[in-house]
């Protein structure tokens, strides 16, 4: 195959050893970044996106609200299911380790019009994710600092948040991985610490409360309540992706990759569903959370055990974790910005493909998420309903997406896709693939289902998968990138075989790449 060269973006002096190199060469793209973020690194950036602590502390008060203590258990049960995903996710980046991460390799497993859509709708997930977090951040700042809380606030909070995190991302993927290791420290050891405080000295409940329902019922039954509540680990357990994201920018990505997704679910889903059970067991009197007088659990119980300094010094911890899942977002969108524009996927992509020479990012990228997530942070303050509802659009349109992949390796599989990457399922990919899959649509159904005639997830699906199909159709956008596409099932079929010397040529066709020549 030959490789897809860019003429803006030369080669770097580090973009990886020989057997790195050559792979991405062998899948016909062309090195742009630097490797220098090791595994450890990597699996920073996936877990402080992922954030246990943001993940947590965020949606803690509402679920609890909805569902009482047993919410403790949909973090385990949606962490199994999430893993099943990460493994499907795991197969595909070990055989496509390419920058950009979902639609990269939707194209690669189906087709171009499938990776359009499936990226378009991971874009707006993330750049939604992003002004929603950066908000949400608002209320933390100000009990830090003393300050009341008010919309004003939230909007100058998100849009500092934004401009630091964009400052760090442009001077390149060293310091991104050093505050992503930074951020996972402090976060991991302050989630540990506060959790085991509160567990040893906060306790207000037995560890059997996390299985009373405290008579919650709507409609004489628990479970509607419970499915409710489950929205907070499906909140949760996203985020490993991130680690392919940065794929061509870790050394021997075939191996690392996988690992670092595989680790961002189960070491940070065990931070969470520690935090969230210190949490539980710490409410003073959740009588008063679930009937809707105590709206802040978080703070009453950080004031209640650690006072009024002590809970500041907490609130920096939290601070911390926001920066740092801001970073990872920011640095995720921005990549996968630069794999569409590298395709020419929209307006403009020759401006935003553009790598730093100095320090190898997509420096116009990243800028570009800042605008987008600034901007929506800003209209949120003018027209608080209308970005409410496109907000709402972030955790499904990540559920959304990732399907797409699930789906899509389905898809290639039945061609005859056979993965050849250092990672394998083996005889369980079906049953992992298939098994994602019918987790993952209940999982859509549970978060956009209306629950109190709240239509807010089914609007905003619909409005950003609307424009997304206008856009798509009017000006076929994923005719014009020049990448290989629908070819997982034809490349390197037998993985007992190493990638041919001399790699066929392809040509591109409207449903897939057909191999030119004699095979062999």
């Amino acid at each position: 195959m030959a490789t897809v060269h860019d003429p803006l973006n030369p080669a770097p002096a580090e973009a990886g050893d020989a057997e790195d190199v050559a792979q991405l060469k062998a899948l016909g793209v062309n090195p742009h970044f630097n490797r220098r973020m090791s595994l450890w690194q990597n699996f920073a950036l996936g877990f402080t996106y992922l954030s246990p602590v943001v993940g947590v502390y965020t949606l803690f008060g509402l679920c609890l609200s909805a569902g009482g203590p047993p919410m403790f258990w949909t973090y385990l049960i949606i962490g199994m299911c999430q893993m099943l995903v990460c493994l499907v996710f795991g197969e595909v980046v070990s055989q496509f380790p390419i920058s950009g991460g979902i639609y990269p390799w939707a194209r690669r497993l189906v087709g171009k019009r499938w990776a359009w859509m499936g990226g378009w709708i991971y874009a707006w997930a993330l750049c939604t994710s992003i002004a929603g977090i950066a908000v949400g951040a608002s209320p933390y700042l100000a009990s830090m600092v003393g300050m009341e809380h008010s919309s004003m606030l939230s909007v100058i909070t998100a849009l500092m948040l934004i401009v630091a995190v964009t400052g760090l991302n442009l001077e390149g993927t060293r310091w991104l991985a050093r505050v992503a290791m930074f951020g996972f420290l402090c976060e991991l050891i302050g989630a540990l610490l506060v959790g085991a405080y509160l567990l040893i000295f906060e306790r207000h409940y037995e560890f059997s409360a996390v299985f009373s329902t405290f008579d919650i019922r709507i409609d004489g039954s628990y479970w509607p309540a419970f499915l409710a509540a489950s929205l907070g680990g499906m909140f949760q357990y996203y985020g490993f992706e991130a680690c392919g994201d940065l794929a061509e920018e870790t050394p021997h990505p075939s191996k690392a990759i996988p690992k670092a997704m595989r680790m961002t679910i189960y070491i940070g889903g065990a931070a969470a569903m520690f935090a969230c059970l210190s949490l539980i067991l710490a409410v003073p009197d959740m009588q008063k959370v679930l009937s809707g007088e105590d709206t802040d659990p978080i703070v009453t119980i950080f004031n209640n055990a650690f006072g009024p300094v002590g809970s500041k010094l907490i609130m920096a911890v939290v601070m911390i974790s926001f920066l740092s899942c801001l970073l990872s977002l920011q640095a995720a969108a921005s990549r996968l910005l630069y794999a569409y524009a590298h395709d020419d996927m929209f307006s403009g992509s020759k401006w935003f493909r553009r790598v730093s020479e100095k320090h190898r990012v997509p420096s116009n990228a990243i800028l570009l998420v800042m605008l987008l997530t600034s901007t929506l942070c800003v209209i949120g303050y003018w027209m608080e309903d209308a970005i409410a509802t496109i907000v709402s659009f972030a955790a499904v349109g990540i559920y959304i997406s990732f399907q797409m992949v699930v789906i899509a390796a389905l898809i290639a599989r039945a061609r005859g896709w056979k993965p050849s990457g250092a990672f394998r399922l083996g005889k369980w990919a079906w049953p992992v693939n298939i098994a994602a899959l019918v987790y993952g649509v209940l999982a859509i159904i549970n978060m956009v289902w209306p629950r109190g005639g709240d239509y807010n997830m089914i609007i905003s699906c619909g409005i950003v998968l609307g424009l997304g199909f206008m856009y798509m159709l009017l000006f076929k956008p994923y005719d014009r990138g020049q990448s290989p596409y629908g070819d997982a099932h034809i490349l390197f079929g037998d993985k007992n075989k190493a990638a041919p010397a001399a790699a066929p040529a392809y040509v591109e066709t409207d449903a897939v790449l057909l191999q030119e020549g004699a095979a062999g």
